[in-house]
C-alpha cells in the first residue's frame, strides 16, 4: 500500500542518515532506489563500510545476498561492483556500489563475508574485474582456456573461439568461430512469403 511504502522509505531514509553520520567510507549521500537503500563507497572505504554495516548494533546487515557487476563502456571508471546486503534483524536490504576499472584492483570482501569468494570469482570470470587479496581468484563459469570475459558489452556475441571434440586427436580442440549458416535478410512486412508476396485480397497474401 502507499502508506506501507511511505513508512518503508522513511525507515530507509533514517537508516541512510544514520550511516552517513556514523559509518565510514561513503563518497556521496545515501539514496533510495527500488525499495532499497543505496550507498556508494570508494576503494579505501569499501571494507570499513561493509564491516560497519555488518557489526553495528543498529545495522546488522550480516548476510551478503549477492555481488554483481555492471558494465558502462562509455564511462570512466567503466564498471560498478554492487553488493546486496540483508539484515534479518531489521528486515531491510542495502545496496553498496563501488566504481572501478579493470586496471584497478578492487578490495576483496572475503574477509568480511565468506560468501564473497564465489561471487568475486564470477565477476572476475565474466567481467575481468580483479580483486586484491582474494584467496583463490580463478575462472568459475567458463573453461580454463576461455578467451576474454563474456559479459563485457564489447565482447563479440559469437565469442572468439569455439570448442569441439576432434575424433582424430581424441581431445577437445579450440578453433576460430565459423558460423554454420549465413545471415539472411528478411522482409518483416511479410515474413512468411517474402517481399514479393501479393497484398491481402489479391491472391496469395497471408491471412492476418
Amino acid at each position: 500500500s502507499p502508506e506501507g511504502a511511505g513508512a518503508m522509505d522513511e525507515a530507509l531514509t533514517e537508516l541512510g542518515e544514520y550511516v552517513a553520520s556514523t559509518g565510514p567510507g561513503l563518497v556521496g549521500p545515501p539514496g533510495i532506489a527500488h525499495g532499497e537503500l543505496t550507498l556508494e563507497a570508494d576503494h579505501d572505504g569499501l571494507l570499513p563500510l561493509l564491516v560497519f554495516l555488518r557489526d553495528d548494533r543498529d545495522c546488522r546487515f550480516r548476510q551478503l545476498v549477492d555481488l554483481c557487476a555492471v558494465d558502462w563502456p562509455d564511462r570512466h571508471p567503466r564498471f560498478d561492483i554492487v553488493y546486496h546486503l540483508l539484515s534479518h534483524a531489521r528486515n531491510q536490504r542495502v545496496r553498496v556500489k563501488l566504481r572501478t576499472g579493470d586496471d584497478t584492483p578492487a578490495p576483496s570482501a572475503c574477509a568480511v563475508f565468506s560468501a564473497a569468494g564465489w561471487y568475486e570469482r564470477e565477476a572476475w570470470d565474466l567481467y575481468g574485474l580483479f580483486f586484491a587479496d582474494h584467496p583463490d581468484l580463478r575462472r568459475l563459469l567458463t573453461d580454463y582456456g576461455f578467451d576474454g570475459h563474456p559479459l563485457r558489452k564489447d565482447f563479440p556475441l559469437t565469442g572468439h573461439v569455439e570448442a569441439r571434440y576432434d575424433e582424430g586427436e581424441k581431445r577437445v580442440v579450440y578453433e576460430p568461430v565459423s558460423l554454420t549458416q549465413d545471415y539472411r535478410d528478411f522482409d518483416f512486412l511479410s515474413p512468411w512469403e517474402g517481399g514479393d508476396a501479393a497484398p491481402d485480397g489479391e491472391g496469395g497474401g497471408a491471412e492476418r
